[in-house]
């Protein structure tokens, strides 16, 4: 039995491999012919960034890419979501994601195409748009993607959903789509993919991680409450700032003592502000922290040792109930992203077939966080899988290494993706993975 599984299995590669040997000539030059005008689609998209949820010209211009490559397209899905489905026989359901949002960053990079748009946040603030985490890249990428397996039908049997998700910056459209029927209203998936640049690889490879590869992250916000007055009678008050020291300091110990040393967990108090004299005691001081780790177990005791330390700081420093600080923790918080082990194996087998072994590179998790992950975690759970792309020169990764100069990182101000090759492999990549899934055998 165990011969016969072997050679079944055995069969089953070189029949996948055969395949995919047979797809590569045409989609490679479809890649080719499309190149021009995806590279005037990721200027254009560079130049032009929206906020999160606000990505209203963004998301006409995906759809209506989309219906143009022959896909069934449903618009204002969870916001400013799009769907589009193109079904082809049976097979497979697969869906690709990009997100589609900007970041309020004023671009450095001194590209001709570089974005000067501006915009009104939330608070009504006018500030600067930029691609600064390479959405333009990952929506070009999608868009090759849709237009290439559109134009070679023959070789595949299924059914694909590309969805432009909203929000991804602020971790909020995943689960606004999902909300809005994601998987009622249309096709449910029995695979979901993305990509996502990475700034430390060169362009033309590919990074991958299995089980774990983005974190939990939390937003908190905590308003320590004392009883100000004079700095020559500190007796006669409640001082919040040392009260806020102290809670610093405890807060430690939730990564060092109360959490399993194989578990990774960050604390991280990135704000702290009160006061406004030298010799006032204030009334009140503000602390603004990210959480991060991987499992739910450690995310949810984080939070919950936070709340204790909090309190008893408090209790320790005679704080009388009324004046107990307060701590918010955010609903935009991301859930870990955890790449299914079986489907990570595959996909990267196939995309290295197209590729080559030495363009494939292993990567540790990170403390990074997305909202993709959600995609997955619905029941029954969906095997997921996203991806590092390469957007850098060689050269730069080179010098960077012999140097120790610091490569500008996502969300800089300098981020600057080389369009090709990145592109390119974006687009034969993420081909090759759905390819992987519903080609035909």
């Amino acid at each position: 039995m165990k011969l016969l599984t072997s050679l079944l299995a055995l069969a089953c590669s070189a029949a996948l491999q055969l395949s995919a040997a047979d797809a590569q000539p045409a989609v490679r030059a479809r890649v080719d012919a499309e190149y021009p005008r995806l590279l005037d689609l990721y200027k254009h998209l560079h130049a032009n960034p929206e906020i999160s949820f606000q990505e209203v010209k963004t998301a006409a211009r995906i759809a209506d890419e989309l219906k143009q490559a022959g896909f069934d397209v449903t618009t204002k899905v969870g916001g400013h979501g799009v769907v589009g489905v193109l079904k082809n026989g049976p097979g497979p359901t697969v869906l690709v994601r990009t997100d589609l949002d900007g970041l309020p960053v004023l671009e450095e990079t001194g590209l001709p195409y570089a974005s000067k748009a501006r915009t009104k946040d939330d608070q009504g603030n006018d500030v600067p748009t930029m691609h600064a985490c390479a959405h333009d890249i990952h929506m070009t990428s999608f868009i090759g993607t849709a237009r290439v397996l559109a134009t070679v039908r023959d070789k595949w049997s299924g059914t694909l959903v590309f969805i432009g998700q909203p929000a991804e910056e602020r971790v909020g459209g995943a689960k606004k789509m999902l909300a809005d029927g994601l998987y009622t209203r249309f096709p449910r998936p029995d695979f979901c993919l993305a990509l996502h640049a990475a700034s430390d690889l060169p362009a033309g490879t590919v990074g991958h991680t299995e089980g774990f590869a983005l974190a939990n992250a939390d937003t908190v916000d905590i308003l320590v409450r004392g009883v100000s007055g004079h700095g020559a009678w500190p007796h006669l008050t409640k001082d919040p700032i040392v009260l806020s020291a102290q809670i610093i300091l405890g807060l430690q110990t939730i990564v060092s003592r109360e959490t399993s040393p194989t578990d990774p967990a960050v604390v991280t108090v990135g704000s702290i502000h009160g006061g406004t004299k030298h010799n006032i005691i204030p009334e009140e001081v503000r602390l603004q922290l990210t959480l991060r780790s991987y499992s739910d177990e450690v995310r949810e005791n984080s939070i919950a040792a936070l709340k204790r330390i909090v309190r008893g700081q408090a209790l320790a420093a005679g704080i009388p109930e009324k004046l107990m600080p307060g701590v918010e923790v955010s609903d935009e918080g991301a859930k870990s992203t955890y790449n299914d082990p079986a489907l990570t194996k595959r996909v990267m087998a196939g995309i290295s077939r197209w590729l080559g072994d030495g363009n494939i590179v292993a990567k540790k998790p990170v403390m990074g966080a997305e909202d993709f992950g959600l995609f997955g975690r619905t029941e029954p759970k969906i095997p997921i899988c996203i991806f590092w792309l390469g957007t850098i020169t060689k050269e730069s990764v080179t010098e960077s290494i012999k140097t120790g100069k610091t490569l500008p990182s996502l969300h800089s101000s300098k981020f600057a993706p080389v369009p090709e090759p990145t592109l390119k492999t974006g687009v034969t990549a993420m081909t090759a993975a759905v390819l992987e899934l519903v080609g035909k055998k």
